[in-house]
């Protein structure tokens, strides 16, 4: 995070804006619904007052008076000398307030975000005062998924903060009064701009919930999908967002877990080939304490929970507990890899048939069959095949798999490190060996890992021309 953007409370604050023309407008303009004194010092200039101005005091012409910034929360200076801005804007700041200087970011104490503007609720969208038009192209983005009636709900709900405090005074349960309340109708209410009726919503809301029993924990368990955020299913999202408590795995990226509230109980379960800090009885009884204490327990997978994710041991073990274990499904690894490099795992002249296979079986269990997945036109895609990719190769072409079938491993896919290496069968445990593949990676063994060696032809012929 290269750069903090608090909230400031404008009301019984004084804004003021220094400078003439369209730059100086738009800086007035911001503050048209604000509850802000707003000053405009027009300088040498007498401006029209249009509709969207007039919230503005204006005063023109001559220089700008000792004291013009006496109480003023925020300066904005938009003029040409720049001489004349440093002097003005060190005023200010001796004054005690923020100073931003128009077009000029070494002297600018703070930027001026894009803003989406819903009364009470304000997003503002910074890029650090280096890309201003990219920040209003993702404010138009997001203003599209922010409901109209935000602001409205927000300001129902700061009116019964204090009510709905003497009421549930623990605050893990005013936290899911506020959850479901706010999702409700008081919610379709506020968009409606029924301001009145919102709030009854809201506190009939409060009388539904006080009858309720004390809440009763439950786990989730969560396919995080391979890695990349943006493969998360909204689902998923809210899950996390809303979680209590997150019990992640080593292959769950950062991006993902900082989704999570801030306040939100972060376990660590992550295992790696040869080290498993925490065994896995030890992960479903802590699944099991938090949710007796009443928490929403997040168990945040890599990939899918219900392929090679034992999330079915996970989910007997709960249940047989008493308590209640809801799945979302996840992007598994060998779907999101193979569309990441462009394989398809079946396609019509190539193969009728996909199967996923671990190169990781229970210790002293069985492993695959691999003379049954033998056939040219069936599709092998392995998990944890890194390990033993040479005992996989030797037992795939032991059980009648050509040797000069095509290869492709996909390590880190869909992230900004991802690998796709290409060869042969028989010279799988080379190809791992030579290109030291180390990270999360899933080999997919068939005809139609010839479509990663086309992609990559295709890349190094464009890298090429680029050069």
């Amino acid at each position: 995070m290269q750069q903090f953007q608090p909230a400031i409370p404008l009301s019984g604050t004084t804004v003021v804006v220094v400078g003439s023309g369209e730059e100086a407008e738009n800086k007035v303009r911001l503050f048209r619904t604000s509850p802000a004194r707003v000053v405009w010092r027009t300088l040498d200039r007498q401006e029209p007052v249009t509709p969207d101005l007039a919230h503005a005091e204006i005063v023109s012409g001559g220089r700008v008076p000792l004291g013009a910034f006496r109480g003023a929360r925020l300066v904005f200076i938009g003029v040409e000398d720049e001489t004349l801005a440093r002097r003005l804007a060190a005023r200010a700041r001796r004054s005690g307030a923020l100073v931003n200087v128009v077009d000029n970011i070494a002297l600018c104490d703070f930027h001026t975000p894009a803003i989406i503007d819903r009364g009470a609720v304000t997003v503002a969208l910074a890029t650090g005062g280096t890309a201003p038009i990219l920040a209003r192209d993702i404010r138009a983005a997001v203003e599209g998924v922010i409901p109209p009636g935000a602001g409205l709900l927000a300001e129902a709900a700061d009116s019964l903060r204090a009510t709905v405090k003497q009421v549930l005074p623990a605050v893990q349960r005013r936290r899911r009064f506020w959850e479901q309340a706010l999702r409700g109708p008081a919610a379709r209410l506020a968009d409606r701009g029924d301001a009145p009726a919102t709030r009854r919503a809201l506190l009939q809301a409060l009388d539904r919930f006080q009858d309720q029993a004390s809440p009763e924990g439950v786990v989730h368990l969560v396919g995080a999908g391979p890695g990349d955020p943006e493969l998360l299913t909204v689902k998923a999202q809210r899950l996390i967002r809303d979680a209590d408590v997150i019990v992640h795995d080593r292959l769950v990226s950062p991006e993902i877990i900082d989704r999570a509230r801030r306040d939100a109980l972060r376990i660590d379960v992550g295992k790696t080939k040869g080290r498993h800090p925490v065994p896995q009885e030890r992960i479903t009884d802590i699944l099991i304490e938090q949710a007796r204490l009443g928490r929403r327990v997040v168990r945040l997978k890599g990939g899918d929970s219900f392929i090679f994710g034992r999330g079915g041991e996970e989910v007997e073990a709960v249940r047989a507990a008493g308590i209640e274990v809801d799945v979302t499904p996840g992007i598994s690894a060998a779907l999101a890899c193979a569309a990441s490099a462009q394989v398809p795992l079946t396609h019509r002249d190539h193969a009728q048939a996909v199967t996923f296979v671990t190169g990781q079986p229970k210790p002293g269990g069985e492993g695959a069959h691999f003379r049954a997945l033998s056939a040219p036109n069936h599709t092998v895609a392995i998990y944890m095949g890194v390990a033993t990719a040479e005992p996989t190769m030797r037992a795939l072409i032991e059980g009648g798999r050509d040797a000069a079938t095509p290869v492709a491993v996909i390590e880190n896919g869909t992230r900004p490190d991802e690998r796709v290496l290409t060869g042969r069968l028989d010279d799988l445990a080379g190809l791992v060996a030579r290109e030291a593949v180390t990270g999360p990676a899933v080999i997919i063994v068939g005809e139609v890992a010839r479509a990663a060696e086309a992609r990559a032809l295709v890349r190094a012929a464009i890298e090429e021309q680029a050069a």
